[in-house]
């Protein structure tokens, strides 16, 4: 039986929804002895562990309360959502998940009350560029971690980061974790210098990879293709090709240049491609998002 009985996702928005959702489904698999077809590649069902009983989700307006209680109800799980209660609901939980924009998080925990609430709780944040230190600054006495999930967990295909945990925290906080986050996608830990670049590559990274689709998709539809069918056809190439690299662990150039014969459509294609520094340029767009991404939780 877990210690944590309660889970609390403050600022239950689109993502803080999206991860809530994924863990109600695996615990309701586990309850059901059937935890393992929940759980993704990233965990093993012998790594993870109960996950919480009771979820309590906050928010700030009324119609985001009457929204959120009707599609967890129509999901079938039970969920206390609360209007503007925030530190009643940390005063409830053993573990918390913090989903506010970053500007917002010293509003949200800087107040006397919500400090005294988090006193030895786990506090995850998944606000973009707001480190460790700074969050320890406003919660000292709460085991703090960062988690970066992205856009493809509301379909359980998420990427999801996660900072290695602090010399204090408890011994089964590492298996909470990858419970919780593995019910959406896959999850790695990662030391918290790496952030800034896992939040341009995972984080920005269905924006970029849905701008090359809407390209290829285009040239398809350039040659004579339906869009619908063009669209098809392109996105289910992308996903394929990805999920050769995961479940294989082939090198994207081995694949590439297996499908790459001499004088053929493919390797005209690419050279146009490197014609236009597609290479550079994606790879440029990473780290000016990384960059930018530092500066999110700046003052």
């Amino acid at each position: 039986m877990s210690k944590y009985e309660t889970m609390a996702v403050l600022a239950c928005g689109t993502m803080g929804t999206a991860i809530l959702s994924g863990v109600l489904d695996c615990r309701r698999s586990q309850e059901q002895g059937n935890q393992s077809s929940e759980l993704s590649a990233s965990i093993s069902e012998e790594e993870s562990i109960p996950l919480p009983k009771r979820y309590i989700a906050t928010v700030n307006r009324p119609e985001s309360k009457r929204r959120l209680e009707k599609y967890f109800k129509d999901e079938g799980h039970e969920v206390e959502v609360v209007q503007q209660d925030n530190v009643k609901a940390v005063q409830q939980a053993d573990v918390i998940l913090i989903c506010c924009k970053p500007q917002l998080l010293p509003h949200m925990l800087r107040d006397e009350n919500m400090r005294n609430a988090l006193n030895g709780k786990i506090l995850i944040s998944i606000a973009a560029g707001v480190t460790i230190e700074q969050i320890k600054n406003m919660a000292p006495t709460a085991v703090v971690v960062r988690a970066m999930p992205n856009t493809p967990s509301k379909i359980r295909q998420g990427m999801t980061v996660i900072s290695e945990l602090p010399k204090d925290s408890p011994e089964d906080a590492k298996a909470l974790l990858k419970t919780i986050f593995a019910a959406i996608g896959r999850c790695r830990f990662l030391d918290e210098k790496h952030f800034d670049a896992a939040t341009a590559l995972a984080g920005s990274g269905p924006a970029f990879t849905t701008l090359f689709l809407e390209a290829m998709t285009d040239g398809g539809v350039m040659m004579g293709l339906p869009r619908p069918e063009a669209l098809e056809l392109a996105a289910q190439t992308i996903q394929g090709a990805a999920r050769m690299v995961l479940e294989t662990g082939r090198h994207p150039a081995a694949i590439k240049d297996s499908v790459t014969t001499p004088g053929g459509c493919t390797i005209a294609g690419l050279l146009q491609m490197e014609d236009g520094r597609l290479r550079s340029t994606v790879a440029r767009s990473i780290q000016t998002a990384a960059e930018h991404a530092a500066g999110l939780g700046k003052n």
